[in-house]
């Protein structure tokens, strides 16, 4: 069954609609007809409105509601994903793949060893586009919440956000990998907790200042294994991780 977001104020009792790029994707894209199912979330709570097509206008697709499912797909815990700034477009294979995963929240960041230079003219074009991957991401897993992803901030900027988080992971590519157990802990302490900051390096990893600094603010080290992965791998690893621990 597809799955489409909708605004809250666009639901009255048993009557929704859809309006914009799904309006389209549902009427000239799939050619659903009158009578069909769809799922519908706003990405604001855990419902689920189940409804059929009734009717389409101009510029929306009109939807009859048939019942509401409370079940949530989102994660017991929240996971915020700061991830260093990479090369390339590996943001973009992150966003995606992370979101599918059950992030609630990214956040790009410029660390000391990211060699990506913020180009300001397109710095609002790219969050945009990031977003509608991130959209496109949770509309394909059947998320019931968009995960947003912030403006790039600055490291310092970063662990400020983070301040009040229950969690603070730091995988660190330098910390002891005999001390797997230690990690084991650290990440099933994840159940209790409500927001989860993970940090993940750029391609030249973490500075010793920037740990430094992560420590100070109660960031714990941890291990990701005995090989060293890419930031990209790591990002998708420590979530897959935790997604598996917050499932249980």
């Amino acid at each position: 069954m597809y799955r489409f977001f909708t605004d809250e104020d666009h639901i009255n009792g048993n009557d929704i609609y859809i309006d914009g790029s799904d309006y389209n994707h549902i009427k000239n894209v799939l050619r659903m007809k009158q009578g069909e199912e769809v799922s519908v979330v706003t990405g604001n709570d855990s419902r689920e409105y189940r409804c059929e097509i009734s009717s389409y206008e101009e510029d929306r697709v009109n939807l009859r509601l048939r019942f509401i499912k409370e079940e949530s797909s989102e994660l017991s815990g929240k996971i915020y994903l700061f991830q260093g700034l990479p090369k390339s477009d590996k943001l973009e294979l992150v966003i995606q793949k992370t979101v599918e995963l059950g992030v609630h929240e990214i956040i790009p960041v410029s660390m000391k060893r990211s060699v990506v230079k913020i180009d300001e003219k397109k710095r609002e074009s790219k969050i945009l586009r990031y977003n509608l991957i991130s959209e496109s991401a949770a509309k394909q897993a059947k998320r019931q919440v968009i995960p947003v992803v912030k403006d790039i901030m600055t490291f310092g900027d970063a662990l400020e956000y983070a301040e009040d988080f229950d969690l603070k992971l730091l995988p660190y590519e330098l910390h002891d990998n005999s001390e797997f157990n230690n990690t084991r802990e650290i990440l099933e302490s994840a159940k209790e907790c409500s927001k989860i900051a993970v940090f993940i390096g750029p391609e030249g990893g973490f500075s010793e200042e920037e740990v430094s600094l992560a420590r100070d603010c109660g960031f714990r080290e941890i291990t990701l294994g005995k090989r060293i992965l890419r930031t990209e791998t790591a990002a998708m690893t420590i979530i897959s991780w935790l997604m598996y621990i917050l499932e249980g």
